[in-house]
């Protein structure tokens, strides 16, 4: 079995044909996908998909922050209803992303913050979005590191001194996507100093396809590929990859 730890399957990208993506990933030995949510809007379709494939995908609760607004806090207050109505597997996609707007820093860091307390209270891995933001997200998690912190750094793409600084915090593992696949990647130098024991395989689908897809639409089914990379880099069997990031994944979720 093969675990995607992040896929958006709820995006409209995959309006037209949801269900038979989801099939074909199943198809392929990708069992078990991962949902992180974006925003108030995306928790309806993800729920939805959960319904329909109660085996395979299995929810998040969280605010992107690329969704972080002035009005964070109402919106926070509304997902944390769902989290006192029932279980979810994990608080995410949660960080800082200073990519793409700097308006509301103050806001998303604050945000960070209260998603990690949450996950603390209850139990539950974070799954961080860090672009261009590691020095940031490592600020807020010096100060809200304790026993309990635990998660996915989603699609890392650090240095070896990252690596480093987030082995040092002691419960985090490292979601290896399909930007080790291209060309320019400076992941196979970074990807050996990485613990076994932390690597997780994950598509951000539909986003960052591998190769032979870049271009196109990302989707669960090509995890495969990115597991295949992995392996070649490492010079390991695909199958002790596929195995160890699989018992990886089982053992942050829980489930």
């Amino acid at each position: 079995m093969l675990i995607d730890t992040h896929t958006h399957l709820y995006s409209e990208q995959f309006q037209e044909d949801r269900t038979a993506m989801i099939n074909r990933a199943i198809a392929a030995g990708v069992e078990r996908m991962y949902l992180p949510n974006i925003d108030l809007a995306s928790i309806e379709g993800m729920h939805a998909l959960e319904t329909e494939f109660p085996n395979n995908c299995f929810a998040m609760m969280g605010l992107h922050p690329c969704s972080v607004e002035a009005n964070w806090e109402a919106v926070l207050a509304e997902m944390k209803q769902h989290l006192e109505k029932r279980k979810y597997v994990a608080i995410g996609e949660i960080g800082i992303d200073l990519y793409w707007d700097k308006t509301f820093i103050e806001e998303q860091k604050a945000a960070f913050r209260t998603q990690i307390r949450w996950a603390k209270e209850m139990g539950l891995p974070i799954v961080i979005h860090a672009r261009d933001s590691f020095p940031e997200i490592y600020a807020v998690l010096d100060e809200e590191n304790d026993e309990r912190l635990k998660g996915i750094f989603h699609c890392f793409t650090g240095t070896q001194e990252d690596v480093a600084k987030i082995k040092a915090y002691g419960g985090f593992y490292f979601g290896i996507g399909g930007v080790v696949t291209y060309k320019k990647s400076e992941l196979p130098e970074v990807l050996p100093h990485i613990p076994l024991d932390r690597l997780l395989l994950e598509t951000d689908a539909p986003y960052l396809p591998p190769v032979p897809f870049r271009g196109k639409r990302n989707e669960s089914a090509y995890v495969i590929h990115t597991a295949e990379k992995i392996a070649e880099i490492l010079e390991l069997p695909f199958l002790q990859i596929r195995d160890i990031t699989t018992q990886n994944a089982l053992t942050l979720f829980g489930k």
